[in-house]
């Protein structure tokens, strides 16, 4: 795949090119532990999602794939329109803009099921958009690429990881069928999985994100342009993901799933495919990107899960007000109540004492008063 960056504004000419450093610093086998251990613990965290998963709802949502639908439209309409029209906005040099585009073409990263399960979204939908959207990755990454680069021109061949994708759908698809089948047999059991996948996501995304910057601590440069792409790339994504999600009519689960799942992409598989098409010295402005994007959607994602739980926590304490508020009510009425039925009782007394014709008791005020007291019970 060819593209010719020379003639887009947003790929101008860079002339102190050869004159950066000599290229990221690699830690070799710090690296590679790293790798497989954030590897292992990311099959995990996968599995302890699973756990939340019914297949009920699961195949519920396959054979009716409208939440899909729109999650892929998002994901590969959205997403890469954003990237082109960001890179021709801010004018970046025909290698950075290659890696912003690559990013948006991306598909959707797992951290989006860890931020899904703590805004309480349909989980279900979550991890099949997640399945879909890399199995759909293996056509629509190279399709993507080719529409928003017809009109640039690179010196090298854009090189999709399609190993790289495999190896996601295997690490995603697996761990995740074992947590379903541990929710089908044995479901108390799965609760409590889930809850310590929960605290396992968090600490490992804190994790990687302190790992990664130091591991790659020679890629960063500082060159604003796009840091600031990288913070609000992610941002756009949440918030048109969530915005075409509530105009198909979707419910607020599903909502935020989508939402989240926009915003967040696949990270390594954008860092893989920057390191098979480009140099050394190329990668040294690209690189910086991805590792900026994948730092700000996790900030992204945190903002929005503390938004999310302090609107919980609010709604619950107006619900706790109104239910004091309503005891409260209740118990004036009910001794309000009582007053007047042994008023009522004291004249029924005494009309029965005092010898004279019979008075009709009034049996009907007796029955409302005590109505008001079950009422509140």
């Amino acid at each position: 795949m060819r593209a010719n960056c020379s003639s887009s504004s947003a790929c101008t000419a860079n002339s102190s090119e050869g004159e950066l450093p000599v290229g990221p610093e690699v830690h070799g086998n710090l690296e590679l532990v790293f790798t497989v251990v954030s590897a292992v613990m990311m099959g995990l965290l996968m599995f302890s999602l699973g756990c939340s998963v019914e297949f009920r709802k699961l195949w519920a949502h396959i054979r009716r794939p409208w939440g899909i639908a729109v999650g892929l439209l998002c994901q590969f309409g959205l997403m890469p329109l954003t990237a082109y029209l960001l890179a021709i906005s801010f004018s970046l040099k025909p290698v950075q803009a290659i890696a912003v585009l690559i990013m948006g073409c991306c598909p959707g990263g797992t951290i989006s099921n860890i931020f899904t399960f703590w805004v309480e979204g349909d989980m279900d939908l979550s991890i099949t958009m997640t399945t879909c959207s890399t199995v759909a990755a293996l056509g629509m990454m190279p399709l993507c690429l080719y529409l928003y680069t017809s009109s640039w021109n690179l010196e090298q061949n854009l090189t999709i990881p399609y190993q790289n994708i495999g190896i996601t759908l295997v690490c995603l698809t697996i761990p995740v069928a074992f947590g379903i089948y541990v929710n089908y047999r044995w479901p108390k059991q799965s609760k409590i999985i889930l809850k310590i996948g929960a605290i396992v996501g968090g600490v490992l995304l804190l994790v990687v994100a302190v790992a990664g910057v130091v591991l790659a601590k020679g890629s960063w440069n500082s060159d604003i342009t796009l840091l600031t792409i990288s913070f609000i790339f992610p941002l756009i994504g949440h918030v048109t993901g969530f915005l075409l999600a509530l105009l198909t009519h979707q419910s607020w689960q599903r909502c935020r799933t989508i939402s989240l799942e926009t915003g967040a992409q696949n990270i390594q598989m954008c860092v893989t495919m920057l390191q098979l098409s480009f140099t050394t010295k190329q990668l040294v402005q690209m690189l910086s990107f991805p590792l900026a994007y994948g730092l700000f959607q996790l900030l992204d994602g945190f903002l929005i899960v503390s938004a999310y739980k302090m609107y919980k926590r609010r709604l619950k304490n107006e619900h706790r007000k109104k239910d004091t508020d309503y005891a409260e009510g209740c118990h004036k009425k009910k001794s309000t109540s009582l007053k007047e039925t042994g008023a009522f009782l004291e004249v029924n007394e005494e009309v029965a004492i005092t010898p004279g014709p019979s008075v009709p008791m009034d049996f009907h005020t007796a029955f409302e008063s005590t109505s008001h007291v079950s009422s509140c019970t």
